[in-house]
């Protein structure tokens, strides 16, 4: 419940702080990337309840002959990137932390089809409210394999407590400031989780 009341005061004077700032970067992505200015896409939450994320669009809508979305490489922008690496693309989810469906701080929220590719011990990252930011992203965040980021999201849910919340909230703030682990090696974003090799018969 303290976790919740914290998440829910925090949010909402961000929303309202910030607000400024939203209006800037909104007309700063409709500008260099069109409509829609936001990026909307349904995640599962605890428990792997899906709900619909929101942030700010940092990608084209480009498309290969086949229908499907190019590679995050080829859409990318230049804007894209300067967003992603202040990251401050992510604003809009606080208003899900205000409606509960994400925590300011828990695993982050990754897509729907990665769910039966997960081991019993990686799915036990849904047994908290994904979050903003999370124990991973300042240990490593995009840079660390997929394996050791599920590890830390798993001791997150084990060593959960409103202190750790406040200390990764500061690392998140200076993680930010020195743009570390925005993105895997020789990937726009993160590889594509294709389960580990300990779930392969």
């Amino acid at each position: 419940m303290l976790k919740r009341l914290f998440d829910f005061v925090l949010s909402t004077l961000g929303l309202i702080v910030l607000s400024p700032v939203y209006l800037l970067i909104f007309f700063k992505v409709k500008k260099n990337l069109g409509s829609p200015v936001l990026f909307r896409q349904v995640r599962p939450g605890k428990d792997g309840k899906p709900f619909e994320m929101i942030k700010f669009r940092t990608m084209k809508d480009a498309i290969g002959p086949d229908g499907t979305p190019l590679p995050d490489e080829e859409r990318m922008t230049v804007f894209g990137n300067k967003l992603r690496a202040t990251s401050l693309d992510e604003l809009p989810e606080l208003w899900n932390v205000v409606k509960g469906e994400m925590s300011l701080v828990g695993p982050r929220p990754l897509l729907m089809e990665y769910l039966p590719l997960y081991n019993d011990e990686q799915r036990r990252r849904h047994e908290a409210r994904p979050g903003v930011t999370g124990w991973a992203q300042v240990n490593g965040r995009n840079a660390i394999s997929w394996e050791d980021k599920f590890k830390l999201d798993v001791w997150y849910v084990d060593n959960c407590s409103l202190l750790l919340d406040i200390k990764i909230i500061f690392l998140t703030l200076k993680k930010v400031f020195i743009k570390e682990g925005i993105s895997a090696d020789n990937h726009a974003t993160m590889p594509v989780f294709k389960g580990s090799k300990a779930n392969e018969k």
